[in-house]
Formats: structure tokens, sequence, C-alpha cells
């Protein structure tokens, strides 16, 4: 019985231990992440004190610039157009209310993705607060009714072509006749991009999204709008990287595509089935835009939150797809910065760029990845490649509504025309270079995508040194001693 009882209190003695270094560990988690937010939190407001104190004697009254479309507003002082110093920079990390002169820190986690609309827009907000939430006379109205029978309709039978379009055109390879310049997997592939990804998204995804949901449209415009924000879309960027790639490899084979074509009786052909992929992505924002239209006389908030929702998401993700296109086809590009080693691309915008160390200014477009900002100048419509700078070693000013200053950290590696700069010590800021929009709404989006991808980079930074023992880790192990133990 004694032995018993000592063994009874070994066991209870190792599992209480176990969970005592599980908790232990969960508790300095918590206590570094507060640490962390309370010394930033800290550290900008010194910042921000010391930021007004100076514009104060320098400015007599300060501009706020408000980037709305956004349920969050991107704002900052409006400073002068010309460099300002470095101590009065007013980065995306620092952010001053319109009303008050209040710090509003960033997100304390992770996003979850980093699509475009992350904050919602202004018509969805103004939008969603007009009506309650009675759904019985949305399905009353014929007009309502027939718009979301078009839209499965059309999305079944968008299905249906993709798959006979890969039929007739996914096994070249097996053709007898088939050219040497179409034979291949790598010319599969660039003749069709990842078309059967997309056909793969809608057929198992948003085609039973629609059907299970007719009778429910808030779940339905939810459940897409959930795929968007989670990347699945992503592959309409893919194909339309590879559009042009795919058309000239066409044109090469046309009279030879034209026989096949004859020769498997298909009416369209090639090209018309590469192209339903965009066609398609831009006949949903339609189709949502008619829904709204409809509902200025129905009262139904969440269904009506849904569809403005998902169409503001379309429209951003139609604005990315189109901005891509030209991504495989900047000159002078590295080799390691190649479509396949770049990241998610985000958003791009033109600016007027003044390049602060060779003192020249030209026409650019800056490219927004989550893993790099890639900097081009425009020439004659074609972009050539001039830097790239890895987020962890870069800020960004916004000086007034259409002005922007990078500035890269020294104390972290950049590249420069393909050649990585040395790392030097210290975490001084350099102005690098200044972009100036010819419109203030054009590069809002550009704003928002930024803004995200740069909080991301800082909080993933900030949790490489947090003791973090997994979970599933630590129950095996304290088990296992047990076992032993138990057994010995």
């Amino acid at each position: 019985m004694l032995e018993l009882m000592a063994l009874n209190w070994f066991d209870l003695t190792t599992i209480g231990l176990s969970f005592f270094t599980i908790i232990t560990v969960q508790i300095i988690n918590s206590i570094y992440g507060l640490t962390t937010v309370a010394t930033t939190a800290i550290t900008n407001r010194n910042k921000l004190s010391k930021q007004i104190s100076e514009q104060n004697k320098n400015v007599s009254s300060a501009e706020t610039t408000s980037i709305s479309v956004s349920s969050t507003s991107l704002s900052s002082s409006s400073l002068s157009t010309t460099s300002s110093p470095l101590t009065n920079r007013h980065s995306i990390s620092c952010i001053i209310s319109s009303n008050k002169d209040s710090y509003i820190p960033h997100t304390s986690g992770l996003f979850d993705t980093l699509s475009d609309e992350y904050h919602e827009d202004e018509d969805t907000l103004s939008l969603e607060n007009l009506f309650p939430g009675d759904q019985t006379a949305i399905y009353e109205s014929k007009r309502i009714s027939y718009i979301i029978d078009e839209l499965i309709e059309t999305e079944g039978n968008y299905v249906k072509n993709l798959k006979k379009g890969l039929q007739h055109y996914g096994s070249l390879q097996k053709h007898e006749s088939l050219p040497i310049g179409l034979k291949g997997a790598d010319k599969q592939e660039k003749l069709l991009g990842n078309v059967e990804e997309i056909m793969i998204l809608h057929e198992k995804y948003i085609y039973p999204i629609m059907q299970r949901n007719r009778n429910n449209l808030k779940n339905m415009f939810d459940e897409i709008s959930e795929h968007i924000e989670n990347n699945q879309f992503y592959c309409y960027v893919t194909f339309t990287m590879n559009k042009r790639a795919s058309m000239q490899l066409r044109q090469e084979h046309r009279d030879w595509l034209q026989n096949y074509q004859t020769e498997i009786q298909d009416k369209l052909g090639i090209d018309s089935f590469l192209v339903q992929p965009i066609q398609r992505l831009t006949k949903y924002p339609l189709l949502l835009k008619q829904l709204i239209s409809e509902f200025f006389g129905i009262k139904c908030k969440p269904v009506l939150t849904a569809i403005c929702k998902l169409e503001t998401r379309m429209r951003g993700l139609l604005d990315v797809v189109n901005q891509a296109e030209e991504i495989p086809y900047i000159e002078e590009l590295p080799a390691q910065l190649s479509t396949t080693n770049l990241s998610y691309f985000r958003r791009s915008a033109e600016f007027e760029a003044y390049h602060y160390r060779p003192r020249k200014k030209f026409p650019a477009k800056v490219l927004l990845f989550d893993n790099c900002l890639l900097i081009t100048e425009v020439r004659k419509k074609q972009l050539v490649y001039r830097h790239y700078y890895q987020w962890s070693a870069l800020e960004l000013r916004i000086n007034t509504k259409k002005n922007i200053t990078l500035l890269t950290k020294i104390g972290e590696s950049t590249t420069n025309g393909g050649n990585d700069i040395a790392k030097q010590n210290g975490n001084h800021l350099r102005e690098e270079y200044q972009f100036v929009a010819t419109e203030a709404l054009t590069i809002a989006p550009w704003l928002r995508s930024a803004r995200k991808i740069v909080e991301c980079t800082r909080l993933e930074i900030s949790q490489k040194g947090k003791l973090s023992l997994p979970m599933d880790l630590v129950l095996g192990a304290a088990f296992s001693i047990w076992l032993i133990w138990h057994y010995l």
C-alpha cells in the first residue's frame, strides 16, 4: 500500500512538473508580448510628442492627410514637398488621428492574409448601415432571383467550358504530329498556363458554394470573399503573368493549332478557351453591381454588406490581375528576382521618382510584393529594373497626400542593381527615393497594401526572439518521461 502511494505521488509529481513547464512557457510568452507592446507604445508616444513639438515650432498649421476608401484612415501631417529632417519623419508605423493628436498603433496581431481590401471600402461601410436584416423581400424579388440564377448558371457553364477546353488541349503531348515547338511539359505549361488550377478552384469550391447557398445569399458571398482573402484567387494573377507568352506561342504555331481545332471539331478554338478566365473575372463585379442596385428598395443589411464586401474584393483583385501582366517583361531584372522567386504580388502605382544619391528624376512604377518593394523606370511603356528593397530594410514616410519618401536602414542589407550592399553598423535612416503621384486617389490602394506588408514584416521580426515550444512536443516529451519512470 505504501509502495502504491509512493508511486502515485511520484506520478503526480512528474505530471505536475510537465504542466508547470507548459504553463511557465506560456506565461513567459505573454509577459514578453505585453512588454514588447508596452515598450513600443511608450517609444512611439515619445517620438510623437517630440514630432509634435518640432512641428509646432516650424509649422504654424498642420494639414491632415487622409487616404480613405477604407475603414481605417492612413493619415499624416502635411509636410513640405521637399525633404524634411529625419527627426520629423512621419512613417507608416506612426499614424496621426485626424481628430486628435493621438497615436494609433498598428494591429497587434498578424493578418490572416494580405488581401488588398483588408480595410473595408467606404461604399461598403455606408451601405451596410442602411437597412436591418429582413431577408424575406429578397427572395420575393424576381429581379434578384434572376440575377442569382444567372450567376449560378453562368458559373456552371464556366466550369464545363474549362473542363472541355482542358480535354481538348490538355493532352496535346500525345498527338503524333505535334510540332517540336510545342513538345515538352514546359511548352505545355507555357501554352495553357495554370488554367487547370483555375478550373479546380471553381469546380471544387466556388460553384458548390453557389449551389448550396442559393437560398442563403449572405453565406454565399461571405464564403467567396473568404476564398479571395485567403489568396485562393491568386491563380488569376499567375495566369495573367503567363498571358503574353501563351499568345506568342500560339501565334508561332497558328496553322497547326487551327488544323488541330478542325480535327477535334472544336467550334471555339484555343484562343476562346484561354480568354474565358479573364472574361469570367470581369463578369463578377458587373453582376454584383446589378444586385447592389436592386437592394436599394429592400431592407436587409447583412446580405447587402456581404455583397458590397465581395464586390470590393473582386474589383481589387481585378486591378491586381491587370497590373500583373507586365511583371514578367521587366527589362534588366536580376535572375534572383524572377517571377518564380518573387512572393505574392500585391499592387503597383506610378510615380515621378527622385533618386537622392545620383540626383536623378524619372517616371517610375513601384511594385509591392510580400517580400520586397521593386522600383522600375518607365521607358516608352516598357519597365526597366532599377532597385529592390526588402521590407525589413526600409521605411516609408508620408509627406503629403501625393508625396512619399522611401528611407533605408543603414544597418540592414539592401540590393542595388543586383549587388548586395554590405551590412553596416548602426540603425540610422537614409533617404533613398521620393515618390510623387499625379493624384492622391490613384495611390490610396497602394498605400494600404504597403502599410499592411510593413506591419506584418515588423510583427514577424518582433516574434522571432520569443520563447515558444510546440504544445504537442511538450506533451509528448512529458508523456514519454512518465512512461519511462513508471515502468523502470
